[in-house]
């Protein structure tokens, strides 16, 4: 079973709901999907991700809703930018400042359209960055882009993290464009992260798209709440990996991804 798969239990069609929201209906009510990936040799990796509607906590609003990588899809970024100014106008307030002194009086307009740029990748799904750039090769040998850079927003204390992501696969058959590795590395990048997570994220997206025998990725970040508050180690770095597939089972296929990231 590929990683598109669903079992019939899971079956969606999509009905209207409150709010203007579009509502996967299953068959059962359970909350979380279930998916899984088959490598070359037979193993079958289960995940699971969760259903949302518009009577989930904090999706009361939502236009849209995705089964796949996206929760949900905000509303436009023009229709949001007077309200999350105002509340930037809020903070400013909080911290005793003045926000109608000239230097802040455009700066919670400013802020808002920043911070919808810093997670622009909330409105972003697959389908709509690899544009059919999947390519049926026959090609079977290890691809890496490598040092791609990475900005991000940590969820835990909304300050900047960025750094270098490494992505290899062992296609099955299938290749994808290589700019396009990049920009499933943006989309889950462009969004309130940890990188634990991202690290996953992006692997997932790979096996989601070409369902290759396996993934590797390898993050490394430099974290500003480590940085510039708490601890303060200027020179901290940290590395997530995940491996999938060929890569988590076959110690030489491993070996190889990562003495090339070298």
């Amino acid at each position: 079973m590929s990683v598109n798969e669903v079992d019939a239990s899971s079956t969606t069609s999509q009905t209207p709901a409150v709010n203007g929201c579009v509502v996967p209906h299953s068959i059962n009510s359970s909350p979380l999907r279930q998916e899984s990936f088959e490598d070359r040799k037979g193993h079958l990796y289960h995940f699971k991700r969760e259903r949302r509607s518009s009577s989930s906590a904090g999706h009361e609003k939502c236009h849209f809703h995705f089964d796949l990588e996206l929760d949900h899809k905000p509303p436009t970024r023009e229709d949001i930018i007077p309200e999350l100014a105002d509340s930037y106008r809020s903070l400013l307030k909080n911290l005793g400042e003045d926000p109608n002194r000239e230097g802040l009086l455009k700066t919670p307009t400013r802020a808002a359209k920043a911070m919808l740029y810093f997670t622009k990748g909330y409105d972003q799904t697959i389908e709509d960055v690899l544009n059919d750039a999947i390519f049926n090769e026959g090609h079977d040998d290890l691809v890496i882009v490598k040092d791609i850079e990475m900005f991000s927003i940590c969820e835990h204390h909304l300050v900047p993290f960025w750094g270098k992501v490494s992505v290899g696969y062992l296609p099955n058959k299938k290749v994808l464009g290589l700019s396009k590795v990049a920009r499933i590395v943006e989309i889950f990048s462009r969004r309130l992260q940890v990188q634990e997570r991202l690290t996953k994220q992006i692997a997932l997206a790979l096996i989601e798209a070409i369902q290759p025998t396996g993934v590797g990725v390898v993050v490394e970040g430099t974290h500003m709440c480590m940085v510039m508050r708490g601890v303060q180690k200027i020179n901290a770095k940290t590395t997530t990996s995940t491996m999938m597939g060929v890569f988590r089972d076959d110690p030489k296929t491993r070996e190889e991804f990562l003495t090339l990231l070298k």
